[in-house]
């Protein structure tokens, strides 16, 4: 099954879309098998989403006026290629919803914030064991690189 245009609206999130986005990103932790807290991500999302400079974008996905996924991405600077890329720091679907057409739809919308924003390529990452975002990002034309990735947590 596919879904029609007409049934998928892509836009901006907006304020009032705040508590579905933190209900989607809680899903998105517990499909990837993460921790999750919703606390103080109202505030901050607010204040990140909205404010006079995003510090992030994000758009939502409504099918049916439900609203279904989000993306969530930021322009960055590279060294490398002395010029910006888009940082994909986020992709969910619901588990409904996915092999439908909405991921492609989305990943079309990213590539155009891309361009919009004067960036030169997109970047993201997905858990080594997502086989199936794996496939559909290479179906997209995307090629995967392996790199570990760090955290170091800064206190006080």
């Amino acid at each position: 099954m596919s879904v029609s245009a007409a049934q998928v609206l892509i836009r901006y999130a907006e304020v009032a879309d705040l508590a579905h986005i933190i209900e989607l990103c809680h899903q998105h932790a517990q499909f990837e098998g993460a921790n999750y807290s919703a606390e103080g991500k109202l505030a901050s999302l607010r204040i990140s989403l909205f404010a006079e400079v995003p510090a992030l974008y994000c758009v939502v996905v409504e099918l049916d006026a439900d609203i279904v996924a989000y993306a969530s991405y930021m322009r960055q600077f590279s060294t490398w290629d002395a010029g910006y890329y888009l940082y994909m720091d986020c992709l969910y679907l619901k588990d409904e919803v996915r092999g439908i057409g909405i991921g492609a739809k989305l990943m079309q919308w990213i590539r155009g914030e891309a361009k919009r924003l004067h960036c030169k390529h997109i970047q993201w990452q997905t858990p080594i064991d997502n086989e199936s975002a794996i496939g559909f990002y290479r179906q997209q034309g995307a090629i995967d690189k392996t790199k570990a990735r760090f955290f170091l947590s800064i206190k006080g």
